[in-house]
């Protein structure tokens, strides 16, 4: 049997032992040979002992049947426990137990092929009410267990709208493990009767605990404080969870507690009938999706249309002749629900006041956020909207260079002079890595060595970056306040929204943080902290304030932005974003210039499908996000495995690390891999508390340099044409592969199969080769693995574009709408009179965005002085598409005459003032 450490999660621990389990009691029924029982025995006793560890957190089937069958199997009566077993295994596949009673004992009438989940039509599974797990938290024995249960059980009611069983754990570390295993508990009742300590002994679960004991001192706590304890943790954890605590403490004391997730305290009484409403009425609160009701009731009214929108109830659908395909494709729902009505039970995007309004207050709940917006085209434009509201023309910002080419047009719209910051090179992938804080506390300090520091007006990084990078939000947010106390921030989480629903990737999350330093800043422990070191750094030099681990200011502002592409991490339709705002300025700021921001960039015709999938998204991940993300992580993790210790796929692939990918100065746990070979899981908690960056496991980037393919031809003629997988990045000598909360285990396998099949054809290519063709191939491979162009760094901006020589800010916008005029503008081809001039220490100036697909990010923005590095990375990309690149004319650059002209002005002008 596989050791715990093989295993990423319990979960998929638990899935994998039902199934050999299942397995095992079905071959020991066939046996004849009493050697092959013998050993079918041990297997079968071992897996038990293995899920007798985890069973107790789970509802179905429940330790009694749990312990029963185990009973049977110790008796010999091998053909019931098969039965029972896969019956339970099935339940667990199909979600079955979800729906109904799963009966296992041999004489039950139960149809199980018809009752199957798997095989219910979405409409029947829609009709089906929902299904979760309460867990209630007390130490009893086995008899108030059932006490317990049968009262809870004898609640139900025939209108609920919501089917639960009950978990009973006798102690805060077990109910701390519960809600971190089962992700179908939704409820927690806290009862005065609970212990602390678990009993259960099992590596995982250590594993688990560590998580939250590490920094929280309960051992010396009073048992009356258990309760309020463990809401409080389990809101650190689960925020989205409701919890009930029952107490036989008074009002008074309870008051002044910190309850975290408690939504109601019940006082030393056994009220089942209260406590089972208050449960349904918590988890109706998060299954609301108000805006997609309200379009689903719209659809079922009889509505005479006389707006805009022939396609509005189908109409210029069913009485065409020639379009019914599409029709009869899209089903009639769609049309049903389409209008530009903002009455009859709707709202407007605009100016939401019903529906939509309570839809982006329900998700600001879901994501932490105190304002959420929704937006129907994209986080490109949620990117200009927040630049546009907070960025007046004049002011410095700080932008990561290889961000999103919506920030950089967002700098152009808003007037900003822009200070590029250079994330690290990761050359031999052909990929940037982020911006270490270093460099961003050297340009602050700069800035306000100047004395420019009041102009300075946000810093906007893309956290997680495509590859996976993910930024130490809290300490960049604290030291950077601790230079600049006002500074706002834009953290672009594009590729991140998934993450608020995973406890380790959540402290990694821009509205947590914020919300967390919020608090910090506030305690006495803080203050005295900044005053300790405020009388350290005295008479400190910008070098040794570089090195100091530097303490924001209690007064300094807590200003958040985070803009999320909803649909490319989460349920939504594509351009289904959302802007999270936590800036303690703005109603008073920031708020009418939010609004009209949201108005230039909003179209008065958002898609209400998109709004309404915006809705379901978040209801789906406050139920059941901690569920669906736990398993895309799992897949994720399975791929690395698999490649990783596949010795075949080791020729030809490799699956970059965090060590690859993050230099080992910012890596102060240590920690390299997440998967090794030898050793089995790394504990990724420790990294994503303590490193200045980390690699977002769910995103597994493979080199592919071996195969002698770049990664463009890897993507599009082996693995789109040929296999028909996608992907969406590429870099010269690598491929992304991202999970979601959609993906599935046969994906991975599908993957791996398919990666298996590529390599074993490159084994029989080259076996079949001649000299000349395997001189052809290695030269290939080292031309992508060895002989790669060094990434240039951002050079400067021509100083015809900026203020002064003191700081790099330029000024972007003007530079954009000089070249508007094609009498300042030229161009010249890259390999003849272009590296001509350089050559000749001409200074030439791009007059456009130049952005290649890959790296997908601009490597000239318009006022950037072309380098010599820049023109040999450009020569030696072996991509298709180029933005702002003209191949039958060349690169667009400014004029001599141009550029004297304007420095000629700005001479002019200076000397005036």
């Amino acid at each position: 049997m596989d050791s715990v450490s093989e295993y990423y999660s319990a979960t998929q621990l638990r899935a994998d032992r039902w199934s050999a389990l299942r397995a095992a009691s079905s071959s020991i029924c066939r046996e004849t040979t009493a050697r092959k029982i013998n050993a079918l025995k041990s297997t079968i006793a071992e897996l038990f002992q293995a899920l007798s560890v985890i069973e107790p957190y789970w509802a179905f089937p429940g330790m009694a049947a749990f312990v029963h069958m185990r009973r049977q199997f110790e008796n010999g009566h091998y053909e019931d426990v098969a039965f029972a077993i896969t019956r339970v295994t099935r339940a667990l596949t199909t979600g079955a137990y979800r729906r109904r009673s799963i009966p296992l004992e041999r004489d039950s009438t139960d149809d199980e092929e018809n009752n199957d989940e798997a095989m219910l039509s979405p409409e029947a599974r829609a009709m089906a009410r929902p299904y979760f797990e309460v867990l209630i938290v007390d130490n009893v024995n086995d008899q108030q267990e059932r006490w317990i249960k049968s009262n809870m059980a004898r609640m139900r009611r025939f209108e609920d709208p919501f089917h639960y069983e009950a978990v009973v754990v006798p102690s805060l570390e077990d109910a701390l493990i519960a809600v971190l295993f089962n992700h179908n508990i939704q409820a927690i009742v806290v009862r005065p009767g609970l212990a602390l300590k678990s009993k259960n002994e099992n590596e995982i679960l250590h594993k688990y605990l560590s998580h939250l004991g590490s920094a929280e001192n309960i051992d010396a706590m009073e048992p009356e404080n258990y309760g309020p304890e463990l809401c409080r943790l389990i809101a650190q954890v689960r925020p989205e969870l409701d919890a009930y605590l029952v107490t036989e403490r008074s009002v008074e004391d309870i008051a002044g507690l910190d309850l975290g997730i408690c939504r109601r305290v019940f006082y030393n009484q056994e009220d089942f009938m209260e406590l089972h409403l208050n449960i349904l009425r918590g988890v109706e609160a998060r299954n609301k999706s108000p805006f997609f009701t309200a379009l689903v009731n719209y659809s079922k009214q009889p509505t005479g249309v006389f707006h805009a929108m022939p396609i509005s109830r189908g109409k210029s659908i069913s009485r065409s002749h020639w379009i019914q395909d599409m029709g009869a494709f899209y089903g009639p729902n769609i049309f049903l629900a389409e209008t530009s009505a903002t009455s009859g039970g709707l709202d407007s995007l605009l100016e939401p006041s019903g529906p939509i309004k309570q839809a982006q207050e329900l998700a600001s709940r879901a994501f932490g956020s105190k304002q959420t917006f929704f937006a129907t085209n994209g986080t490109s434009t949620c990117n200009k909207i927040v630049v546009q509201a907070l960025v007046r023309p004049g002011d410095i910002v700080l932008v990561d260079r290889d961000c999103h080419k919506s920030h950089h047009y967002g700098m152009v719209l808003a007037g900003a002079e822009v200070v590029y910051l250079d994330s690290y090179p990761l050359n031999e992938y052909s990929m940037y890595g982020a911006v270490p804080l270093r460099e961003i506390k050297h340009q602050l300090l700069a800035l306000k060595a100047a004395g420019k520091l009041d102009r300075v007006r946000m810093l906007l990084l893309t956290n997680c970056t495509f590859d996976g990078l993910v930024y130490n939000v809290d300490r960049v947010m604290d030291e950077c306040l601790a230079i600049k106390p006002d500074l706002v921030f834009l953290w672009d989480e594009a590729w991140f929204a998934f993450a608020r629903f995973s406890p380790t990737y959540r402290q990694r999350t821009a509205m947590r943080t914020a919300n967390n330093l919020r608090k910090r800043l506030r305690t006495d422990a803080h203050q005295l902290a900044y005053d300790a070191q405020q009388k350290q750094i005295k008479d400190a030099s910008d070098e040794e304030l570089l090195d100091t681990r530097l303490i924001a200011p209690p007064n300094a502002r807590v200003r958040v932005y985070a803009t999320q592409s909803t649909h490319k991490t989460l349920t939504s339709l594509r351009q289904g974003s959302m802007i999270h705002v936590n800036d303690q300025d703005f109603k008073g700021e920031v708020e009418q210039s939010f609004h009209e921001a949201y108005m230039t960039h909003t179209s008065t015709s958002p898609n209400y499908q998109i709004i309404a999938s915006l809705d379901v998204g978040r209801r789906q991940v406050e139920l059941e996000g901690f569920e669906f993300v736990q398993r895309q992580v799992e897949a994720a993790m399975s791929m690395r495995r698999a490649i990783s210790s596949h010795p075949l796929l080791q020729k030809y692939f490799k699956v970059l690390s965090a060590g690859d990918m993050i230099p080992e100065h910012h890596r102060q746990s240590g920690v390299t891999s997440y998967f090794d070979t030898e050793q089995g899981w790394t504990d990724m908690w420790d990294c994503w508390e303590k490193d200045d960056f980390v690699l977002d496991a769910t995103r597994v980037t493979l080199a592919v340099g071996g195969t002698g393919w770049d990664g463009d031809t890897f993507k599009n003629d082996v693995l789109m044409d040929k296999y028909g997988i996608q992907i969406n990045k590429t870099s010269r000598n690598t491929v992304l592969f991202m999970t979601n909360i959609g993906t599935t285990r046969s994906s991975v396998a599908y993957l791996i199969e398919v990666l298996v099949e590529i390599a074993n054809e490159l084994d029989d290519l080259l076996d079949d080769a001649s000299k000349m063709e395997r001189l052809s191939f290695d030269r290939r491979v080292a031309n992508l693995t060895e002989n790669y162009p060094p990434l240039p760094d951002f050079s400067r901006f021509h100083d015809a574009f900026r203020p002064d020589n003191l700081t790099p800010e330029g000024d972007i916008r003007q530079a954009y709408y000089l070249s508007y005029d094609e009498k300042n503008c030229d161009y010249m081809e890259l390999d003849g009179q272009l590296k001509q001039a350089l050559d000749n220490d001409e200074e030439l100036v791009s007059a456009s965005f130049i952005i290649p697909y890959p790296p997908g990010f601009p490597i000239l923005v318009p006022g950037q002085v072309i380098s010599r590095e820049i023109l040999a990375f450009m020569l030696a990309l072996d991509v298709n598409e180029i933005h702002g690149y003209r191949a039958d004319l060349g690169l667009r650059v400014f004029t001599t005459e141009a550029l004297s002209a304007l420095t000629k002005a700005k001479t002019i002008q200076t000397a005036a003032e």
